[in-house]
């Protein structure tokens, strides 16, 4: 694995890039005008102190552009890790058209109610069986994905959907589709494909209640979940959620990303 202090310099400086960008932007481009925010808005000006305001203001312009973030961080960890990592990355393979057909049947089924039985529990393992048994000809997919890796010294393939930490529902579903389609392709085309979470607010996976993703994926069990320290030290290495922060996961889920 490379020096962590090399990777993490890098990491610190897509950060400082961010940072960079919002700040030009609050302070100069379109910062909080008091008079603007007093005609436009004169009962909220009255009743709440112009600081809340300026937080408000400040939070709006950092989450927005935080989202494609996550995957430049990834970029620079996979890079200094594995070797090559690129962001929305194309991919194009062959599937079975049954097995396109059972990919629809199993997210219909997680998606909707059976009648007098409730909503289906997801297990990749089973779905993925099932899938596989589908037959036919063979129809080209492409596949974009929002993170490609490779491992140049062991020559594997991986590929990520990224998602910030809390997910809706029909973001997961669209990544869960991608994910089945990928692990369906003849022949192989990556060695792996992934849903991640860049981090865990309940500090530990046993503790991930997020009731959207669950929805789609058993997300204390499914081996195509990976989530905080899991994803990161797969991409860069063991140690690499880590030695980004200095701090543990556990720390890390509450301070380093909040």
């Amino acid at each position: 694995m490379v020096e962590s202090k090399e990777m993490k310099d890098a990491i610190q400086g897509v950060i400082q890039e961010l940072m960079d960008s919002i700040l030009e932007k609050v302070l100069y481009k379109d910062p909080f005008l008091k008079d603007v925010h007093l005609s436009t808005k004169p009962l909220y000006a009255a009743l709440v102190p112009d600081e809340i305001f300026k937080g408000s203001h400040f939070e709006r312009r950092f989450v927005t552009p935080f989202g494609k973030v996550w995957e430049k961080l990834a970029v620079v960890a996979a890079t200094h890790g594995l070797g090559y990592a690129k962001m929305e990355h194309r991919i194009d393979g062959l599937i079975p058209e049954g097995q396109l057909h059972r990919i629809s049947e199993v997210l219909n089924t997680l998606e909707h109610s059976k009648k007098n039985k409730g909503r289906t529990t997801p297990n990749w393992e089973k779905e993925f069986s099932y899938i596989k048994q589908g037959k036919g000809e063979l129809i080209p997919v492409p596949v974009i994905c929002d993170l490609y890796v490779e491992d140049r010294v062991a020559n594997k393939r991986y590929a990520f959907e990224i998602k910030a930490p809390l997910p809706n529902s029909d973001q997961t579903k669209v990544s869960k589709e991608k994910i089945l389609k990928l692990h369906c392709m003849e022949p192989k085309v990556v060695d792996g494909a992934y849903f991640a979470l860049p981090y865990n607010p309940y500090g530990s996976r046993e503790k991930y209640s997020w009731s959207f993703p669950a929805r789609w994926f058993d997300m204390k069990h499914d081996d195509v979940v990976l989530i905080g320290d899991e994803f990161w030290d797969t991409i860069g290495g063991a140690g690499t959620y880590t030695s980004v922060s200095g701090q543990s996961p556990e720390a890390l889920s509450t301070s380093f990303f909040y």
